[in-house]
Order: C-alpha cells, then structure tokens, then sequence
C-alpha cells in the first residue's frame, strides 16, 4: 500500500491549517465590508417591511455594513423562506421569519418545517383581537359568546385568508370557548372593509389594522388574545381574564440557515439585542403599534418548536393539513 510522503503530507496538513484559518478569520471578521440580506415575507409598505427596514438600519449600525432589505412575498411566506433557506450559510443571508415558518409546513406549501432554519432572535410581538362594529349588539366576549352559542353557526368571523394567523387565531379563541361559527377569510387588503360594510359580525385582526377606526367609534374591540394586555389596547382585556384560555401572539423574529456557523449567529444575535433595546426602535415600534419583545436564540428556538406543535393541531383540526389532503 503506498503511502504519502513526508514532504508531501507535510504541505497537505499546512494547506487544511491555513484554510481553517481562513475560515475562522472570516468568522471573526464577520461581517467584513460584504451587506448582509434581510429577506421579507411581505410586500413593500407593509407593517412588517416596515419594521424590518427599521430593524436592518440597526443591525447595520451595530455591525458597521449594510443590511438590505429584500421582499419576497407570496405563498404565505413560502416563496420568501424558500428562497432564504438555499442561501449560503454565511450570515449574510437572514430571513424575518414569523408563526408562519409553522404554518406553511403544515399546510403543505414548504417541504421543509422551522429546523431548516437557526433562530437568531424574536424581534417583536403583536396581538390578534377580536373585534366587532361599533353599533353591533355585543358590548363583551362573554354577550359574543352567548350569542354565537345560542345560534351556532351564524356569527361570521372575517380573518386576513385560509390558514394565515388570524385564521389561525380564531380557530383557538372560539374552540377553547366551545362555540361554533363560520370563518370568512378575505385578503389583507379586504378584511377591515369587510367589517366596516357589514359583510362579516367580526374580524380577528393586529392592533395597526383598526387602531383607528376604533378611536373614532366605529369597531369596537372585545378581546386581546395575548399573555398580558395588550400595551396598545390597555382597556381591552385578554381572554384569559375572560375565562377562555388562548394565547395566540403573533411574533416575528430573525433566523439564518441552519448550518450557520455558531459564532456568526451569536454576532447577529447581540446586534438584533442592542437595536431591539435601543429607544429609537422603540419609538418607531410604538407609532406601528409594535411591542419590541427580544428574546435570545435558545428561548426563540424552544418558543417556535412549542408552537409548532399547536399550530399543527390546529392545521389538521381545520381539514388544511399536508397529511389530510
């Protein structure tokens, strides 16, 4: 059997030192002068492109580049995590991910689930509330519920489309309650109208959607589906204090693919953490109606890995399921 010789073995071993090297170095050195890419699930002038455009001007100040915010709508997030996933696991590639990593695995539009990815961070939460118009019969959740009880099957319930997360949220408000009623999922760009014109009693939306047309008296909001009330909607209690046990909070957060190098995803954690804590995030979080809610990769992970498993039950229970089809 022939054997390298010393010489040539030598020059090999020298080689693979150097290259790992290089490979450290380069971590250290992350990010270098190359931007990074922050990939979103949503069209431009959304909420979410918004905040995430205010969370990139910070991360690039923390980590003196440039962070560029692309969006890569469609599929209800599908389009944009496939994308984002296929990215070299450099830490330049991150995706503002969301509840929807869960959903759209278990409907069948990802043929991945939330372990193709590393969390890096939640960034922020928000919270669905139920509400209805200002002139409905319905002052409380309780009168909402008794009605919806006593006529089962009649209270329509409009939400943002077919398995998105205020559907999502419905589905556990009403079956934790024991009530029966019909789901009417419309586009993001419908569902408010779809309130206000009559078409629907109620809509499961987030706090920017209606916080207006609630000041002006004309949706009312019944009940804040979130741990602790609702920072926006102080007046608004949550369903736990009502009685019915649903937490359903619609959180977004940042990951890379999941072969990133430890070390990289630490460096992006700590600059997500600085900006996420500064006070200019968190004005600009509060004119969006955001609630700024860090939480570092190892709980964000043990959060998304808990929920994943809700939302699957909820997915199959709806008949949505990839393994129902």
């Amino acid at each position: 059997m022939s054997t390298m010789p010393g010489t040539a073995l030598q020059r090999f071993a020298a080689v693979a030192l150097i290259a790992l090297a290089q490979v450290a170095l380069a971590q250290d050195d992350f990010p270098g002068k190359k931007p990074i890419e922050l990939v979103v699930l949503f069209p431009a002038g959304s909420s979410a492109d918004v905040t995430a455009r205010l969370l990139a001007e910070g991360i690039g100040k923390q980590l003196g580049t440039q962070v560029v915010v692309v969006n890569r709508p469609g599929g209800g997030g599908a389009v944009g995590y496939r994308y984002a996933v296929a990215q070299t696991p450099d830490g330049h590639h991150m995706v503002w991910n969301s509840n929807s990593i869960s959903t759209t695995y278990h409907t069948g539009m990802l043929p991945f689930d939330y372990k193709a990815f590393a969390p890096v961070a939640r960034v922020q939460t928000e919270t669905p509330l139920l509400f209805v118009r200002g002139e409905a019969p319905w002052k409380t959740l309780r009168e909402l519920l008794q009605y919806a009880k006593s006529s089962p099957g009649r209270l329509t319930v409009g939400n943002s489309g077919t398995g998105s997360h205020t559907h999502m949220s419905a589905v556990w408000l009403f079956r934790a309650a024991g009530a029966q009623v019909v789901d009417v999922p419309f586009n993001a760009a419908q569902v408010v109208t779809g309130l206000l014109g009559g078409h629907v009693d109620s809509v499961i939306q987030l706090p920017g959607a209606l916080a207006g047309h609630v000041k002006s008296g004309a949706v009312r909001a019944l009940v804040a589906m979130s741990a602790a009330r609702d920072p926006f909607f102080p007046q608004v209690p949550t369903a736990r204090e009502l009685g019915v046990d649903v937490v359903a909070e619609l959180w977004r957060g940042i990951a890379v693919p999941n072969t990133t190098p430890p070390r990289i995803v630490a460096k992006l954690e700590n600059a997500v953490r600085k900006t996420v804590e500064s006070a200019e995030f968190a004005r600009a979080a509060e004119k969006l109606l955001v609630a700024p809610a860090f939480l570092p990769g190892t709980a964000f992970g043990k959060l998304i890995a808990k929920e994943d498993v809700e939302i699957a039950q909820a997915v199959k229970a709806l008949g949505l399921s990839k393994n129902s089809k």
